[in-house]
């Protein structure tokens, strides 16, 4: 915490999410800051702008992974699964011990890279029974929790909500509005997918509305914390936008920027 000429200390916290495989920033992400807070999407499956980078361009090729992406920002989402089964049974090995060995090696750079203290919670991409075998002492991993930091009261929910997508860590709304029950009234209200307004879930390059939750909407109403930091949309419509008493704020694409967003008090 820094002094003030008062007397006083500030604190200073750096937010970050949907990282996606850039450990080299992450490394310089709580620089300046008493804390770092991460709100998920560590993983890196596949770059939607280089489509080489990413554990499906390693095991199937960038060819294939150009293709993915063509399907899936077409929305043909069952064309897409088809595809990927058969390139699961063209290499002959199974899916889920592959993707999990990959996921590991990345989890192993990433969490290292974390500065302490650090408080994290899960993206809809990541693998929540994993993190605790990677996760240092320097890093508090909260899901439906509180913690105070400063003085203020900080609530996490990870996870994002049902999609065709289909990712790993997608839950249903109802399991989603019981972990927005359980945080309570926080000061800050730290979530990875945004709340259900038009602005803040549409992606102006995927060209397509995210998924947001209406019971982090309605949280937000009800409880009036001070701020609301998300993630999930790599590229909103609006970055930033007042809920009545609430500054809610998409925190960026840190795997794009490199960039922590910080709140200061």
């Amino acid at each position: 915490m820094a002094p003030t000429p008062g007397g006083k200390h500030r604190t200073r916290v750096h937010v970050v999410s949907d990282v996606h495989g850039n450990a080299r920033d992450l490394a310089r992400a709580g620089e300046g800051a008493d804390a770092l807070i991460c709100l998920g999407d560590l993983v890196l499956f596949l770059d939607y702008a280089d489509h080489s980078r990413g554990i499906f361009p390693d095991l199937f090729g960038t060819q294939n992974a150009d293709r993915i992406v063509e399907l899936r920002t077409a929305r043909r989402f069952e064309e897409a699964r088809e595809f990927q089964r058969r390139l699961w049974a063209g290499i002959g090995t199974d899916r889920a011990a592959a993707i999990e060995k990959a996921v590991r090696k990345q989890y192993a750079e990433l969490f290292a890279a974390f500065p302490t203290p650090t408080y994290a919670t899960y993206g809809n991409v990541d693998m929540p029974p994993l993190w605790h075998e990677y996760a240092g002492p320097g890093t508090t991993v909260l899901d439906g929790e509180r913690v105070e930091i400063g003085g203020r009261t900080f609530g996490f929910v990870g996870g994002g909500l049902r999609t065709p997508m289909r990712t790993p860590y997608e839950i249903s709304d109802e399991e989603y509005a019981a972990k927005i029950e359980a945080v309570g009234e926080v000061d800050v209200l730290c979530t990875h997918i945004p709340p259900e307004v038009p602005e803040l879930v549409y992606d102006t390059v995927a060209r397509r509305f995210e998924r947001g939750s209406r019971a982090l909407l309605d949280a937000i109403r009800r409880t009036r914390p001070r701020y609301a930091l998300f993630g999930h949309v790599h590229q909103p419509l609006v970055r930033r936008m007042r809920i009545g008493a609430t500054e809610c704020v998409n925190v960026g694409h840190f795997a794009g920027s490199g960039r922590p967003w910080a709140l200061e008090w």
